[in-house]
């Protein structure tokens, strides 16, 4: 008979081996963090309603009242209670600081998402600019590669760009709309019935099949006559030169027409895939403005990358391995295995201490099915 006792849809435990390997992988981002000079932060795990109501759709947050009636909601996603927490302070600037933590997302489920998931991700504030861009950028591909996805495309765009075209344009709220729609579903056949020039038309749709890197900012800045749009791909052309100094350019292509949901982001934007799973494993971009509404005005870009989706592709691309703890279990005589299993320990080999009285098949048997190397069966002080 099966068990009854279910966890609610879209969240699922976090089993032994599973656990153990997203252990080392949140090991390896720390480090790599740490290194990369940012400080770790941990918020929490509760916000007031509306901290996330003025960026996140209300049907996304998983919402409950206080004892005082007063309306809070889980921690969807780390940027903004970092913003909170950097706008409430007079630290000196740029501030770096990152976090792994669980998120909670209301209907993120199928494709490998799930509504309780870790992320990791880090925030630069107080800093402006291409450079600035290209640290986060450089830093969210550093994660990738870190923690074994090696097969990367990453699509990088710039929020001001189509906001310039659109009045480069002279485009309505509507059409906008629409036109957005279109991108996001690579629809040419709606843009080529907007009632527009050829020529603006065939701009738009240069938007849908952009995906070079220099090449696509040379064909498309010769029709671009808005100022704001022009430092857009400006802003892209430098990011893409810091990225060839990494090394990194071979992962890196550009989308003009990636136009994010969440409305906070300010300038540059991208997004991380890897093959096997249907949905960006990274995601991040600029958002000066968000730390405004707590009360500071202040620059700010940043990443986050979900480690459930990305060791969800690692384990469907045949890279995951199982991790047990345990190396050793002795059994046998109990006080000879006692002081056996404590001297393993002292030289820092994992061991387990047999306290049921198995025999020795017993316990090669059980070894075998826990995945545990090697068994050691004292008989009177001896193996």
């Amino acid at each position: 008979m099966g068990n009854k006792f279910y966890t609610p849809d879209g969240f699922t435990d976090q089993v032994p081996g599973f656990c153990a390997f997203k252990r080392e992988l949140e090991a390896r981002l720390r480090n790599l963090f740490l290194m990369n000079g940012y400080d770790e932060i941990e918020t929490a795990g509760l916000e007031y309603f509306d901290v996330y109501s003025r960026f996140v759709a209300e049907e996304e947050l998983y919402k409950f009242s206080d004892a005082k009636g007063r309306l809070l909601c889980t921690r969807y996603d780390g940027t903004i209670p970092v913003a909170r927490y950097a706008a409430g302070r007079n630290d000196s600037l740029p501030t770096r600081l990152f976090y792994i933590e669980n998120m909670y997302r209301a209907g993120q489920i199928g494709g490998g998402k799930q509504s309780g998931f870790t992320q990791a991700g880090i925030e630069l504030l107080g800093a402006s600019g291409a450079k600035s861009d290209a640290e986060v950028l450089a830093l969210a591909i550093k994660s990738a590669l870190e923690i074994g996805v090696t097969d990367l495309q990453v699509s990088v765009g710039q929020v001001q760009f189509f906001k310039g075209l659109s009045r480069q344009l002279g485009l309505s709220d509507d059409t906008i709309a629409k036109i957005k729609a279109a991108i996001a579903n690579r629809d040419s056949v709606t843009i080529e019935k907007l009632d527009l020039s050829r020529e603006d038309r065939d701009t738009l749709l240069m938007i849908t099949e952009s995906g070079g890197t220099y090449d696509t900012i040379d064909q498309m800045l010769p029709r671009v006559t808005d100022e704001s749009a022009k430092e857009a791909l400006s802003n892209i052309k430098e990011i893409l030169d810091i990225m060839e100094r990494y090394g990194y350019l071979k992962y890196v292509s550009v989308d003009l027409g990636l136009i994010e949901s969440i409305d906070y982001y300010t300038g540059m934007v991208f997004k991380g895939y890897t093959y096997e799973v249907g949905f960006p494993i990274f995601t991040g971009g600029r958002y000066d403005d968000v730390c405004k509404t707590f009360g500071k005005d202040m620059a700010a870009v940043g990443f986050s990358i979900s480690l459930t989706l990305a060791m969800t592709a690692l384990m469907r691309q045949d890279k995951f391995t199982p991790a047990s703890g345990v190396k050793v279990i002795v059994g046998g005589d109990f006080e000879a295995a006692m002081v056996t299993v404590e001297a393993l320990r002292a030289e820092g080999t994992a061991a387990a201490l047999d306290t049921t009285g198995m025999t020795e098949e017993e316990l090669d048997a059980y070894a075998k099915a826990k995945g545990i190397e090697t068994i050691m069966y004292m008989d009177g002080g001896k193996a």
